[in-house]
């Protein structure tokens, strides 16, 4: 169950990327009901999506608090 709340975090994100304030208040609330370990593999998985996507850069900064 807990793998699939991280797939549908990253297709969430993935969906509303258009909008980066929409992306922030997503990225948020993921960060606020996945697990320790998940967040880590989101931010890893965060980071490859901002290279295509740099606008949404500053909100790494929201998973290395």
């Amino acid at each position: 169950m807990a793998r699939a709340m991280l797939e549908y975090t990253k297709t969430i994100l993935a969906k509303v990327s258009f909008d980066a304030i929409l992306f922030k208040k997503e990225l948020e609330k993921a960060v606020k009901r996945l697990l320790p370990y998940e967040i880590e593999e989101l931010r890893l998985w965060l980071q490859g999506f901002t290279m295509k996507n740099p606008e949404l850069s500053e909100c790494l900064l929201l998973l290395n608090n």
